[in-house]
């Protein structure tokens, strides 16, 4: 266990985080038995594009924005800053990304959409941290000053150049995609194949290695790096514990105040770089209203994986899956998620009578009972329903999740120098 003063030794390697957390063994058996489920579910619907390398790709793409606007919320909140801004802050890396790409190629877009982010993050580190305004109200008010800011470039920046418009961006070049050769082509055809569970499993690795941005790698290798920032550096432990508690962490030689204006700035850029891949990669220009809320599905994705850089992959993964199905035959896959959703249901309900908790599994079980009666009874969902899933599952895992969370316990605190004395 840390003492307290080894906040103070730069040479310390702080302790893993604690706590019951589900191992690597356990999570790779859960994650290979969610996939045997889909493929149950594929084969019985002949939904195959609920599995297919074109699926998965897509998914991928959709999550990463999602992924990097929650790991901005994740610096943001273990320094004890509540960070509603980041769809403000994405909105500015759309904008900055696009503008910069278009007139000095797109890896200056990249960089530019990150000062863009960071300047949102700085804003609401000053009005928070310094002036201590809500968290709430400043992550708002950003968020409708980022909106009106990019609106009001928008026309003086991109009209009178070739493709631009009021709402628009003229388009920006491509950071370039790869693909294993040979091993995607074999994973491809696979794929195809139809089989039980390895035709899924080579879908999922054929997504991951099929024209891959190169922007998506550096956002897949900024997760184990802000992990291993934050867990295991002396800087990741003093920014830690702003987020536990400023007061005794200042006691000890901690800058409070510089460690939340590090960790919002970063929250920033990281929600910015989230921008400008949609800007860049995801679409070739900025479009107005292009973010669609992502930077709340962010946060959300976050909390579902509980202020964790992993589980917050997983969770923007799930919410990019989803998404993504609302682009690649909606109506079809929805409607053959409605089975999966039913027996997931059905298989809680059992695990929560195994626990003894009768009330909880029975109302578990008659929702279970209600989605596959739907299901039963359609042969289609309505496209309302198809383009409202991706906010319906961030509601229903945020629910199904909220038991087990643990945010840091001085998040949205309000916090000024030498209260401690």
């Amino acid at each position: 266990m840390t003492t307290v003063t080894d906040l103070n030794q730069p040479t310390l390697q702080p302790a893993a985080p604690t706590g019951r957390r589900m191992s690597l063994p356990v999570l790779m058996l859960v994650i290979a038995g969610a996939l045997a489920l889909t493929s149950i579910v594929r084969i019985i619907t002949g939904a195959d594009g609920i599995t297919n390398v074109s699926q998965m790709s897509t998914a991928l793409q959709l999550a990463v924005p999602i992924g990097l606007a929650g790991l901005g919320g994740l610096w943001a909140e273990r320094a004890g800053v509540v960070n509603i801004g980041l769809e403000g802050m994405m909105i500015l890396g759309t904008w900055f990304g696009a503008w910069a790409g278009f007139q000095w190629g797109p890896w200056t877009g990249v960089l530019v959409g990150i000062i863009g982010g960071a300047i949102g993050g700085l804003l609401h580190a000053l009005v928070t941290v310094t002036f201590n305004v809500n968290h709430i109200v400043s992550g708002v008010a950003i968020n409708i000053l980022a909106l009106g800011a990019t609106r009001y470039l928008a026309p003086l920046a991109f009209e009178g150049h070739q493709g631009g418009s009021a709402k628009q961006s003229p388009p920006v070049d491509s950071l370039g995609h790869f693909t294993v050769p040979g091993l995607s082509d074999a994973l491809t055809d696979l794929n195809a194949k139809g089989w039980f569970f390895v035709s899924d499993v080579a879908g999922l690795l054929g997504g991951l290695i099929t024209n891959v941005s190169w922007l998506t790698l550096i956002a897949i290798a900024l997760i184990p790096g802000t992990w291993w920032i934050l867990w295991r550096t002396a800087f990741g432990l003093r920014l830690r514990s702003c987020g536990e508690n400023p007061v005794a962490a200042e006691s000890l030689g901690v800058n409070v105040y510089k460690y939340k204006y590090l960790a919002v700035i970063i929250s920033g850029g990281l929600a910015g770089l989230g921008g400008a891949f949609l800007a860049i990669v995801a679409n070739p220009f900025y479009l107005e209203g292009q973010t669609s809320g992502r930077g709340y599905i962010g946060l959300a994705a976050m909390i579902f994986g509980n202020w964790m850089p992993g589980g917050l992959a997983i969770g923007a993964g799930l919410f990019g899956y989803t998404d993504s199905l609302n682009l690649r035959g909606g109506s079809e896959n929805v409607h053959a998620l409605l089975l999966l959703g039913a027996l997931l249901l059905i298989i809680g309900s059992i695990w929560l009578a195994f626990r003894k908790k009768y009330t909880s599994s029975a109302i578990t079980l008659l929702i279970g009972g209600l989605v596959l009666a739907w299901y039963l009874g359609t042969n289609e969902v309505p496209n309302q329903v198809v383009s409202a899933t991706p906010y319906v599952i961030t509601l229903v895992v945020l629910a199904l999740s909220a038991q087990r969370l643990r945010m840091p316990k001085a998040d949205g605190m309000p916090y000024r120098k030498g209260q401690g004395k």
